[in-house]
């Protein structure tokens, strides 16, 4: 059920990063709520990657799914 909601909420974040170029792809949600995702494309190698990571994507998912307690890139 949590793994929906957060693939639900990256399908919202996703046309932004479109838009500059990259994706984010779901990997896995731990028991803890640590959401593991893999940037691609220009935000794979992007050097705002990390902070596009926590105050784009983690801040969104935190608020969309409460369960959510971290997201991480891989």
């Amino acid at each position: 059920m949590i793994e929906e909601k957060v693939k639900l909420a990256l399908d919202n974040v996703r046309p932004s990063l479109q838009a500059d170029g990259g994706d984010v792809e779901f990997v896995s949600v731990a028991d803890d709520g640590t959401v593991s995702v893999k940037l691609t494309g220009a935000c794979g190698g992007c050097p705002m990657a990390q902070m596009t990571l926590k105050m784009g994507i983690e801040s969104y998912l935190k608020k969309e799914v409460p369960e959510v307690s971290a997201v991480v890139g891989i």
